[in-house]
């Protein structure tokens, strides 16, 4: 088995720890380096459960722990609200993988006082798809009026404002999802909202569906300002989705934010540390042994309303590259309208006026400026 030279490294690290704890009547002075050779260029960097998350934050703690300068400390949290919270008061958290419309809902609502001040943005990240698991009776995301549906973990925030949008009322219910499959299964609920990156593991559990299935969300310009386009295939969820019939849906950014730490201080040098080698190392994470959302990141896409974090600015400006030429309005226009018109079609929706695309144009060119630097 091929062992890779920060594994190997790392390895190496820990096997000096332990010599150096074997040899206890060094006393203080080895438990003092001890210590100092464990948090050595330490950065602790939070996900949610989502497995795609988990798994890019051990992408990094991989590729960018040296074994002697930098050391990257994963740790799973709950995601949401709490993820901002947690970041802003925990000891020693010193970034986080949250959601942009999560980022949004604490701004907007001062979930979390004085978020502005307290943290800035290190990258945008990969997006996550809204799933919505429902009973065969519920047909389309209408159905769902007036009943109960379960929203946890990145959709406590996602779920509820985008039916908000669609102008579907539910009743909302906020149970751990493995209980949520169960009342869904017994006909409790009538549907469980989940955001994870496709294709969540959690649908493992569902044998040939199991009476189950996804709902598609329809893409409506009211969603354009938060939400992009999203689609389950077969390939997806073989279970789930038709060979034939793919179902649409909505995606949501994730964000790697870090807190905004004192200068001049050790965890601040070891976060700009984490930062440079990302930035600098960032090729290899698209590579094939790392998770495919990686090859979807672009680290110059921006964050409308959001201060990035200084030495990610700096490095990015340093290593700008020319912009390949542009599309005209015009000619960028007409590709849109057509990619509007071959996913109604492909849907089963109705066609979109020429104002309603006029809308979603506009959003969208909104959405790209905060995507190319």
């Amino acid at each position: 088995m091929k062992v890779s030279r920060s594994t190997l490294l790392r390895h190496c690290r820990y096997a000096a720890m332990a010599l150096i704890v074997s040899g206890g009547a060094a006393g203080a002075a080895a438990a003092e380096t001890l210590a100092e050779r464990a948090n050595r260029g330490l950065v602790e960097l939070m996900t949610s459960d989502d497995p795609a998350s988990i798994e890019m934050a051990q992408d990094l703690a991989n590729l960018l722990d040296d074994g002697a300068t930098r050391r990257v400390l994963p740790v799973v949290g709950h995601g949401g609200v709490p993820a901002l919270i947690d970041l802003k008061a925990l000891r020693g958290v010193d970034m986080s993988i949250v959601q942009t419309d999560v980022l949004d809902y604490a701004k907007q609502h001062g979930a979390v006082p004085g978020l502005d001040a307290s943290i800035t943005y290190i990258a945008k990240l990969h997006i996550e798809e809204l799933h919505v698991l429902a009973r065969a009776d519920i047909r389309k995301i209408e159905d769902l009026a007036g009943k109960k549906v379960n929203f946890g973990g990145g959709a406590t925030i996602t779920g509820p404002a985008v039916l908000e949008l669609l102008q579907v009322k539910v009743v909302p219910v906020f149970d751990n999802r493995m209980l949520a499959l169960q009342k869904l299964k017994s006909g409790e609920i009538a549907a469980v909202a989940y955001v994870a990156a496709k294709p969540a593991p959690l649908f493992d559990v569902l044998r040939g569906g199991e009476g189950l299935h996804l709902v598609a969300i329809p893409y409506k310009p009211a969603l354009s300002a938060a939400y992009l386009p999203a689609r389950f295939t077969a390939d997806d969820y073989p279970r789930l989705v038709a060979a034939d019939q793919p179902i649409d849906t909505i995606g949501v950014g994730t964000v790697l934010v870090a807190v905004n730490l004192q200068p001049d201080t050790e965890r601040y040098h070891n976060l700009v540390n984490f930062v440079d080698a990302l930035f600098t190392q960032f090729p290899r994470l698209q590579e094939e042994q790392f998770h495919p959302k990686w090859r979807d990141v672009n680290l110059a896409a921006e964050l409308s309303g959001w201060k990035r974090f200084a030495t990610a600015d700096t490095w990015l400006k340093r290593n700008a590259v020319a912009a390949a030429p542009a599309l005209n309005d015009t000619e960028m226009h007409l590709i849109f309208s057509k990619f509007l018109d071959e996913r109604t079609k492909l849907s089963g929706g109705s066609t979109l006026s020429t104002q309603e695309k006029d809308q979603l144009f506009n959003r969208f060119r909104q959405w790209q400026a905060t995507q190319v630097r």
